[in-house]
């Protein structure tokens, strides 16, 4: 469903007749159809130029879109992120907080950066050093925009953990409110929410808040005050898109929302490789990480020896055994 926000109030009674048939609309050729006679409808005016340049931009993405489909026979949207290293972050939040500073300075991805807002059209993936291993984050447009396409929140269901960023300078309370109002309208229920939305459909995924322009002491209070006005149980992060003041910190907390645990294989007789762990579930066994490895350690194991969370460094195991984070399993078949 569209999330039409911040309408213009002069608009013409047509406008939402066909806005409601654009809602419904079926096939890309319907969607195209009603988009050029909505913009027909919109009074030229400066009240109007954000709404009329977002719908032309909408209307320039399914004609792209339609062109593909034609060309390849199906439909590609730029919305569906593969999954990609040990956990998919979606960093959202509205025009201007610095979502995309952030992604640049910390991922291989290259979104666009801009002080102008609504900058970022269509989600950007990169990945991001976390220890020794790699997560995605992905930049995504404006939560706070005229309307929201469906994919969008289609993506955030997928994903593993969702960064909410608000800034600190500007009214962050309200920027977090009106984000986590949408993400809850859409069925997308932040983990710490999730008692008061229990309803058949939902999809619960982590949610951290992350305040930026934390760019030193000076914005100490900014954060203390923010903090205070969120209340209790929301789980916020003061950080700097600029200067990194708490990006390790951020690293550390995204670590543990994922809640993996690494594994490093050991070849018999060689050392292992610690610089290339596994990535699995926090809970898993010696089985699991056997199939992670090659199906023929899990169909033909023979004996499993562990160094790290064993009672001594080598004991063999059982392929019930748990492992823990950091442990090195040496298999034999």
């Amino acid at each position: 469903m569209y999330n039409f926000l911040k309408m213009p109030t002069n608009l013409p009674p047509e406008y939402y007749a066909i806005e409601e048939r654009y809602k419904a609309a079926q096939t890309p050729e319907e969607q195209v159809e009603l988009l050029e006679e909505l913009i027909s409808t919109i009074p030229k005016h400066k009240g109007t130029d954000h709404l009329r340049a977002d719908l032309r931009r909408r209307l320039s993405k399914l004609k792209e879109r339609g062109a593909q489909q034609k060309k390849t026979g199906k439909v590609v949207s730029p919305y569906i992120v593969d999954k990609e290293g040990a956990g998919q972050m979606a960093l959202i939040g509205f025009a201007n907080v610095g979502k995309s500073t952030l992604v640049a300075e910390l991922t291989n991805a290259a979104p666009e950066v801009s002080p102008h807002p609504f900058t970022t059209w269509q989600p950007t993936p990169g990945m991001m050093a976390l220890e020794n291993i790699q997560v995605q984050v992905i930049d995504t447009p404006p939560i706070d925009r005229e309307f929201v396409e469906p994919e969008f929140y289609v993506m955030l269901r997928r994903a593993d953990l969702i960064l909410l960023m608000v800034d600190l300078e500007a009214d962050a309370l309200t920027q977090m409110n009106e984000s986590i109002r949408l993400l809850v309208e859409n069925r997308v229920i932040p983990a710490h929410l999730a008692d008061a939305h229990p309803e058949p459909g939902n999809r619960v995924v982590p949610l951290l808040v992350l305040g930026n322009k934390f760019d030193d002491e000076s914005a100490d209070e900014n954060y203390h005050i923010f903090c205070e006005l969120a209340g209790p149980g929301t789980p916020c992060l003061p950080v700097s898109a600029v200067t990194k003041r708490n990006i390790e910190e951020m690293k550390r907390r995204i670590f543990e929302t994922l809640d993996v645990i690494r594994i490093y294989a050991k070849p018999f007789g060689e050392d292992p490789d610690l610089s290339a762990p596994f990535v699995l579930a926090r809970g898993s066994t010696v089985e699991q990480f056997a199939l992670q490895l090659h199906r023929d350690f899990y169909e033909n194991l023979k004996t499993a020896r562990v160094w790290g969370s064993a009672d001594f460094d080598g004991q063999q195991v059982s392929r019930e055994y748990v492992l823990q984070d950091g442990d090195v399993v040496e298999l034999k078949i």
